[in-house]
């Protein structure tokens, strides 16, 4: 009986086949996310990455999944630090999620802090895109008050701190910082943003380039997000590989990359402020998986699931220590610290 990924990688060969498209031989990736198997194509000429969606992190259906996923490509592609895209794969009876076809890239982990300039100016290339009008943001959420839209989607996440058996006071502290959150900020001009920048995201090429190789929650909204995304301590220390503790003068130094390379910037205070909805939401993100993780998968393989059934079990291995690490009082306290340092800086 073949396993899972025999499966897959059997089910996208046929599918391949089906669509016309010929290649050498299929590689299975590591299994290091828990959104996507990723499967290498070795082409005539090019290589490609097939993207075989686990579940949708925008609790999409699987056709919609996929239309949301190449719209970002798309449009990201255009700044020079992502991927192209090639195609998709319907959903299938082989293939029920279906697959994205986009250029396989070659290039070595980002390294931190060495390459924080590098990803500085990958974010710039994205952020300073121009701005579409209103009418052709979509399939891509474009909120008219991005601010109040993070806000919302961090005080939904919320709900799940309860039910994700913490201690009292972990609950109490993040529920006090939630609460701190500014009702408003100053309006600001949206960009075209990752909303997934941890630094395990990019690879850098030969001739030197970082490149965000993971596209799949791209939106019209504040740029503070991925900046923050890239540079906390809940990002910087998720990979094995690639794991940094970044002190407050390499964070700063960041930002001013990116500031020099952008023909604006946000506000200190929308950057902070950005900064601590986007800490806040990977710790509800954390308080969700952690309730949910142990559910079993969905048969049908619509919309959103954590199930750990869906993914290797040395990467839930790993997702449950970081999970349970950034949701300790310690690590809250870490970066309530980080945050005193920054005041004022940025």
């Amino acid at each position: 009986m073949p396993t899972l990924s025999e499966t897959r990688l059997n089910a996208l060969a046929a599918e391949l086949h089906q669509a016309g498209i010929a290649f050498h031989h299929l590689d299975p990736m590591p299994d290091t996310g828990l959104a996507h198997d990723h499967i290498w194509i070795s082409r005539e000429g090019a290589d490609w990455v097939a993207r075989l969606p686990k579940q949708s992190q925008m609790n999409l259906l699987p056709q919609a999944n996929l239309d949301y996923q190449a719209a970002c490509y798309q449009r990201t592609s255009q700044g020079g630090h992502t991927p192209h895209f090639h195609g998709m794969l319907a959903p299938s009876e082989l293939l029920p999620r279906g697959a994205l076809l986009v250029e396989a890239i070659d290039g070595r982990l980002a390294r931190l802090p060495e390459d924080l300039a590098l990803i500085a100016e990958a974010l710039a290339s994205l952020h300073s895109l121009p701005l579409p009008p209103q009418a052709q943001r979509m399939p891509l959420l474009a909120p008219a008050d991005p601010w109040s839209a993070m806000r919302d989607e961090v005080e939904v996440q919320a709900r799940w701190l309860e039910s994700a058996g913490l201690p009292r006071e972990v609950i109490r502290a993040i529920q006090a910082e939630l609460a701190a959150l500014p009702k408003q900020l100053e309006q600001a001009s949206p960009s075209l943003i990752s909303f997934d920048t941890h630094p395990g995201n990019f690879l850098v090429t030969p001739d030197n380039r970082a490149i965000l190789v993971d596209l799949e929650k791209c939106r019209y909204g504040l740029p503070g997000i991925d900046l923050a995304h890239t540079s906390l301590y809940t990002s910087t220390t998720w990979d094995i590989t690639n794991r940094a503790i970044l002190d407050s003068e390499q964070v700063l130094a960041f930002y001013r990359c990116w500031q020099a390379a952008m023909p604006e910037s946000a506000s200190a205070e929308t950057l902070m402020a950005c900064r601590r909805a986007t800490w806040l939401w990977s710790l509800t993100w954390c308080a969700k998986w952690r309730a949910s993780h142990l559910e079993t998968r969905d048969a049908r393989q619509r919309g959103e699931d954590w199930s750990s059934e869906l993914s290797d079990d040395n990467l839930i291995t790993h997702v449950r220590d970081r999970v349970d690490h950034y949701l300790s009082q310690e690590a809250i306290i870490h970066v309530q610290n980080e945050f005193e340092q920054l005041k004022g800086t940025l």
